[in-house]
């Protein structure tokens, strides 16, 4: 009996003895109401903003109202499986996301987590997906160009890196095309795409993902998806996660692409998600901060001087509106916050004029500067003419026996030009080519080609190029600049070329 005692003593003392784990606290809370993928959770006194919080059967949700006596928290998945009474504790994590070079090729969730079915993402570092913009000092003006591959874009509405760009218009006019043509001309190039789809059907991101992946784009893409069918808070994160991926590559001095596609939806999902949180409604029912959701949004888009890397993000944000309605709460927020936008129009687009870019409302801040010299040589007067043709044609509509010979010159080399810029889906053009075909419209070579015959011309004129006249197309992309010799030979081998076709 003594023995038993003595064994027992000693094991109680070296218990004591090796007892020096240190003790962790957990910030706990309980679900007090739940309901539309929202919960108000009461404790969690410790919980930040923006920070995840796990629920029972492996849920998560993100704190969002901090309030005196209760949490607010936004749920990330099944909101079903929560019910009043469950225990929610604190993770101390901000809401984070993998980034890296293993995301290149993928298609992931809002979170980070894959959806390709091509095993886990084997990332070694996260980022926070909500983060202070870089200032104004850490900043340089942009000056390198960003080549979309269209005609319409690279040549009246240029676009930059570390530009912000809006894509708006009507739905069904093109938006979205112009963003994939956009990563699919990146090919072979050094820039890094991040096409994020907020709201959308999973069959059509996934018709985009077979686009990208058929013209071999997406070895350098990756795809961030917040489907229609995903909880509004998810749809909310997703452009900040993608954001967080972009700017890991614009710091190591990269540059990189990001397509919100689209911002309408992303807007709808935090009006959603705070009305739910019984946060007071504004205009059209948006709560007071929407303008300040994208502000913090964008303004993470930008070009890093040398001594920051060097790096830039360039942002597409798309935006639909509601019957050509640019003056509606969420397009006006977007357009004063982006250097410039690519305006579709719906009657350009049922007319056959693809991409329906209205030159009178598109417009570049950044505008020459980030324009390649050889695209500015050719196309300084493009966009003027081609409004100026457009008004016209208002007029001549009525007849044109009574215009007089300049005006209906004008009228033909509008209807020219406009057939020149017309360019097929997923089609994306190289400098070379762009240049080529824009010299022979602008400088007259084309005012004796049949407009219905303009296609035709093209396409041939491009074949005979790459056949014959390699060397002068790779002269211009070397260059980047039309000089008086290679002006010279690309006149040359047009006068050649309409020797050869019976236009």
């Amino acid at each position: 009996m003594a023995v038993r005692g003595q064994d027992i003593t000693s094991v109680i003392k070296r218990q004591i003895q090796d007892f020096g784990g240190e003790i962790t606290m957990v910030d706990v809370g309980t679900v007090v109401a739940s309901g539309d993928g929202v919960a108000t959770v009461q404790g969690l006194s410790g919980a930040r903003y923006t920070e995840l919080v796990s629920f029972p059967n492996d849920v998560m949700g993100i704190a969002l109202n901090l309030e005196e006596d209760s949490v607010g928290v936004v749920i990330l998945g099944d909101d079903t499986q929560i019910k009043e009474g469950d225990e929610v504790r604190s993770t101390g994590r901000i809401a984070e996301v993998p980034v890296g070079d293993a995301l290149l090729g993928r298609v992931v969730d809002a979170l980070g987590r894959p959806l390709d079915g091509k095993g886990a993402i084997k990332s070694s570092e996260n980022r926070p997906v909500e983060r202070i913009a870089a200032n104004v000092a850490e900043r340089k003006s942009v000056s390198v160009p960003m080549q979309t591959g269209i005609k319409a874009v690279d040549g009246m509405t240029p676009i930059g890196r570390g530009q912000r760009q809006l894509i708006i218009g009507d739905r069904s006019t093109g938006k979205s095309a112009i963003a994939i043509d956009s990563i699919i001309n990146q090919k072979g190039g050094d820039l890094i795409c991040i096409y994020v789809a907020v709201g959308q059907k999973a069959s059509k991101v996934a018709q985009t993902v077979g686009i990208l992946e058929e013209n071999g784009a997406m070895d350098h893409t990756i795809v961030v998806a917040a489907n229609s069918a995903d909880p509004a808070a998810l749809q909310y994160i997703a452009p900040f996660a993608g954001t967080a991926m972009g700017e890991h590559f614009m710091e190591q001095g990269k540059d990189a692409l990001i397509i919100y596609d689209d911002l309408s939806k992303h807007a709808w999902a935090y009006r959603q998600m705070s009305l739910l949180l019984r946060r007071p409604p504004g205009r059209e029912a948006y709560p007071g901060d929407v303008f300040y959701l994208h502000s913090r949004l964008l303004e993470r888009s930008a070009r890093l001087d040398d001594a920051h890397g060097g790096g830039s993000l360039t942002a597409l944000p798309i935006i639909e509106t509601q019957a050509g309605d640019v003056s509606g709460y969420i397009p006006t927020n977007v357009i004063s916050i982006t250097d410039g936008q690519i305006y579709l129009e719906t009657d350009l687009f049922n007319s056959g004029i693809r991409p329906a870019v209205n030159v009178g409302l598109s417009v570049s801040r950044v505008g020459g500067a980030a324009q390649t010299r050889a695209v500015r040589q050719v196309a300084g007067r493009l966009r003027l003419d081609l409004a100026q043709y457009r008004e016209l044609v208002t007029f001549a509509q009525f007849g044109t026996s009574d215009l007089d010979a300049a005006t209906r010159a004008q009228l033909e080399r509008g209807q020219v030009v406009t057939e020149v810029l017309k360019q097929l889906q997923y089609e994306p053009m190289s400098i070379g080519k762009q240049v080529s075909i824009m010299f022979a419209a602008t400088n007259g070579y084309m005012d004796d080609v049949p407009v219905e015959k303009v296609k035709d011309f093209e396409d041939a004129f491009h074949t005979f190029m790459a056949d014959s006249q390699s060397s002068i197309l790779d002269e211009i992309i070397e260059k980047k600049q039309l000089d008086d010799d290679l002006s010279k030979s690309l006149g040359e081998a047009i006068d050649s070329f309409k020797k050869t076709v019976p236009y």
